[in-house]
């Protein structure tokens, strides 16, 4: 069992000074573990159903075939996790803007972090997400051009509140229609958002893709009490869209 509060690593980032902490549930008695950047909680292994729901409401979009997917944002390894859970998935590229991150996975630092780095589906990208997104050569560098069946991202909070400036322009049609560049005919995009639904964010994806919906994903608050939420959004590539 750990100590109440334990920090198990601190780096320097070019956003930020990231950290990862463990703390014990006062009580349950569970390890949690946490991820600020800077003063700011980033994410927490306390609230994950979102991060799960992200993953397996995409995935449900699917025909049952051999799915390619790609995840943007690594945090503690959650969506990455309930994508590979899914026998029909073939192959996972995450990518992640810290390779801070990437190591506390490959140096099983965070809970998850041997199940992802040892199973051969997967395969860790340090890399800036909206940069590959934004580029025709596509999310995957060693292999210029590749599509996938699911895209599924999770960095920011959500579409108007971003971590960094250069990431508002993927929320925009512009910068979605340069993602789904990216996606199979019928492939999906999922975003994850800690915000209620965004109807202005909605419309920009009705204008890009051939459907598009938000859904809430209820889950217990344990440490406020009662019900939190987040926004799961869900948008459909028409199947003979080049």
């Amino acid at each position: 069992m750990s100590r109440r509060l334990e920090e198990i690593d601190w780096q320097p980032t070019p956003i930020g000074e990231i950290s990862l902490r463990r703390r014990r549930h006062p009580v349950s008695g569970d390890d949690v573990y946490e991820v600020k950047l800077g003063d700011e909680f980033l994410m927490s292994s306390l609230f994950t159903t979102g991060e799960i729901a992200l993953a397996e409401l995409a995935l449900a979009q699917l025909p049952d075939t051999e799915l390619d997917v790609a995840v943007g944002g690594l945090g503690l390894g959650y969506t990455a996790q309930a994508a590979l859970d899914d026998p029909r998935v073939r192959s996972l590229t995450v990518i992640d803007a810290l390779a801070e991150v990437i190591g506390w996975h490959q140096r099983h630092l965070v809970p998850l972090g041997a199940r992802l780095t040892s199973d051969d589906r997967c395969r860790l990208v340090h890399g800036d997400f909206f940069a590959l997104a934004a580029d025709p050569r596509g999310l995957d560098p060693e292999e210029p051009g590749r599509r996938f069946h699911a895209v599924l991202l999770d960095v920011d909070h959500s579409p108007r509140q971003v971590l960094h400036p250069r990431h508002a322009a993927l929320y925009q049609p512009a910068g979605l229609r340069a993602l789904a560049a990216h996606l199979h005919p019928g492939g999906v995009f999922a975003l994850w958002s800690n915000d209620p639904p965004d109807d202005r964010f909605t419309s920009a994806l009705t204008e890009v893709f051939a459907r598009a919906a938000a859904h809430v994903v209820d889950f217990g608050n344990p440490l406020q009490g009662g019900t939190s939420a987040n926004t799961v959004y869900l948008a459909g590539k028409a199947p003979d869209t080049p």
